[in-house]
């Protein structure tokens, strides 16, 4: 035994690691262990550890926190009372994870008589079942421990086989972002992703199963303690999820056809979504282009995001109807980069079936936004309709006009648009300029996927 270590030594905190932790100490120290569930402490014994009172445990000369990242401050707290009774002095050394906090709890809590050693096993039940404990690193950060003590515990570590790393707690949060917050993240986002063994897995492939693997046997709750209380993580995750956008931003370039562009509009044939594209378009009549019917901003941008289409033309605002919902919501889903917004005058018509007894029509189906530009004008002349919105590419009101004009809609329902899509699609106009305002214009947007720097 190394001269200048306690006699005593206490675990708080029986999960795997703390097991593995306290069968280490026992040979060497008078030990004392702890856990507030009987389970926790079943298994303990079933190791060949001997549970006590919390009490005892607190008044070894050094006690172990072996506890959740997010439950030591609670845990420490709830201790303070039984240290004050005990009186004198002992180290308290924790195993965290992250160092910061840990070294932030102690400096709000721990009694001024108490010392206070930092450290960060880099292994657990799992790495020393396969590779025994020899080799494997521990980070120590004296903190508010004497130097000869601090040497003990380090010569210690050291006679266990243990490579032991001096580092401050600032240095290790900020390489652990980088280090173990990485691959934590990276195990989790495989197993979110279904990453499944394949007869033809390569070595590397191998290896990434093996992390997967190893991070999902730990607990959600030390994941989401390692990527949250250390100050360093978030800007790891921020980093991790721009490199892959950029990877797939490299695989699949700004403009895949060449030849001509590819436009994945909001609307049908006879919108004014393709009223929008065309006139944009007319700014370079020599290039040739193909104009997609998506029906809805989110098809347009998963077209956009999956390069099924090269660039994507829809309604953002209108000067009565105010912001597109359905963009807005589909905007918050993708990447994309806006090249123009631009807007044209919109005026609306009424149409029904070429057929129809407009006596018997109960209903206009049309946009939300068309019915909205509309409203005061449906009130006052078209009462008696039912003004509603269709599902999925029925919101389009081209695609309501489509399905009119080839009989696949009931001939009881009416929709709205430009004289145009009324004759592409063989309806009767029933009214035009049914808009409320004479200035009725919807600003567009022309977007691409974003462009590698």
């Amino acid at each position: 035994m190394t001269s200048g270590l306690p006699e005593t030594v206490g675990v708080v905190g029986l999960g795997r690691f703390g097991r593995l932790w306290a069968s280490m100490l026992q040979a060497d120290f008078t030990l004392r262990v702890y856990d507030s569930d009987p389970e926790q402490c079943a298994q303990a014994e079933r190791q060949g550890l001997a549970p006590g009172s919390l009490r005892d445990t607190l008044s070894a000369d050094a006690v172990f926190y072996c506890v959740p990242i997010s439950a030591f401050e609670p845990t420490l707290q709830e201790h303070l009372a039984i240290f004050e009774e005990l009186g004198g002095t002992r180290t308290l050394i924790d195993v965290l994870s992250v160092k910061v906090h840990a070294r932030q709890v102690f400096e709000r809590h721990l009694p001024a008589t108490y010392q206070a050693l930092l450290t960060h096993p880099l292994f657990g039940p799992d790495s020393v079942a396969a590779s025994g404990l020899a080799g494997h690193t521990i980070v120590v950060d004296g903190y508010r421990l004497p130097s000869g003590a601090l040497d003990a515990w380090k010569e210690y570590f050291t006679s266990k086989g243990l490579v032991v790393v001096p580092m401050s707690a600032d240095e290790h949060d900020r390489l652990a972002a980088g280090s173990q917050g990485v691959t934590h993240f990276v195990g989790r986002t495989l197993e979110r992703f279904g990453f499944a063994q394949t007869p033809i897995d390569t070595l590397g492939t191998r290896r990434l199963h093996d992390v997967t693997s190893q991070v999902s046997n730990d607990t959600w709750e030390l994941f989401v303690d390692l990527q949250t209380l250390n100050p360093h993580t978030k800007a790891m995750r921020l980093r991790m999820s721009e490199a892959q956008d950029s990877v797939f931003d490299l695989l699949l370039p700004n403009r895949v056809v060449t030849d001509r562009v590819v436009v994945g509009i909001q609307g049908g044939r006879g919108s004014f979504n393709e009223d929008a594209a065309r006139y944009y378009m007319s700014r370079t009549p020599q290039v040739p282009v193909d104009v997609v019917y998506l029906h809805t901003t989110e098809r347009v941008l998963r077209a956009l995001h999956e390069g099924e289409i090269d660039r994507g033309v829809f309604a953002i605002h209108n000067s009565v109807g105010g912001m597109v919902g359905e963009s807005v919501a589909a905007m918050a889903r993708y990447r994309f980069a806006i090249v123009e917004e631009f807007a044209i005058k919109i005026s609306h018509a009424l149409m029904i079936a070429a057929g129809a007894d407009f006596s018997n029509v109960d209903t206009v189906m049309a946009h939300p936004q068309v019915l909205r530009q509309c409203r005061t004008n449906l009130d006052k002349k078209y009462a008696n309709l039912r003004q509603t919105s269709g599902a999925g590419d029925l919101i389009d009101q081209a695609k309501v006009a489509e399905l009119l004009g080839t009989g696949e809609l009931p001939d009881s329902i009416a929709t709205m648009g430009s004289r145009i899509l009324a004759e592409l699609n063989g309806l009767r106009v029933v009214e035009d300029n049914l808009q409320d305002l004479d200035e009725n214009f919807t600003s567009f947007l022309w977007v691409e996927r974003p462009r590698q720097a």
